[in-house]
């Protein structure tokens, strides 16, 4: 069985307070899987981000762009412009590699995982949303209430609130 992980935005520009944690723990846990995938999420001069809800960071060349971790030598890089990574070319290598269950960690909980995690379900695949690899920029509770959201989603048993992956 193929074993996928998904990082979500763990990026320079993401880290604050409320996510701190989240780079050392997704840098350990890259080894415990097959395929990872790093999603990097940028802003486009004339996007949406910028001239709808005034978000001016995370140009390419910016330090908010860089990783806020080493990825794993067996990663690949997402770079993207909208929420999700889940995209018809990613969905296409996942089928590839008969990836049944995809584990999803990183920032924003409420935001960007859960986009990935809902687009992965609607492509017919498990997302299973690591909560204790996750965290949200606008704080502990907008990363809780992002997980209920999460387990009304795509289900309780997807959303594995003590890492176990064992009985997950």
């Amino acid at each position: 069985m193929n074993n996928c992980l998904l990082i979500v935005d763990v990026q320079r520009g993401f880290i604050n307070q409320f996510t701190q944690h989240i780079p050392e723990k997704v840098a350990l846990i890259q080894a415990e899987y097959d395929h990872v995938y790093i999603s990097r999420f940028y802003n486009e001069p004339d996007s949406f981000f910028r001239n709808l809800l005034q978000w001016h960071r995370f140009d390419k060349d910016s330090l908010d762009f860089q990783l806020a971790f080493q990825p794993a030598s067996h990663a690949t890089v997402l770079d993207k412009d909208i929420y999700s990574c889940v995209t018809p070319g990613y969905v296409k290598e996942l089928n590839d590699l008969n990836a049944k269950i995809i584990d999803i960690c990183g920032i924003d909980t409420d935001i960007c995982v859960t986009k990935c995690a809902v687009d992965l379900l609607e492509n017919n695949f498990i997302p299973r949303v690591i909560a204790d690899y996750c965290g949200s920029t606008a704080g502990v509770a907008a990363h809780e209430n992002g997980l209920v959201t999460l387990e009304r989603y795509i289900g309780k048993k997807q959303v594995i609130r003590h890492k176990d992956m064992a009985s997950g």
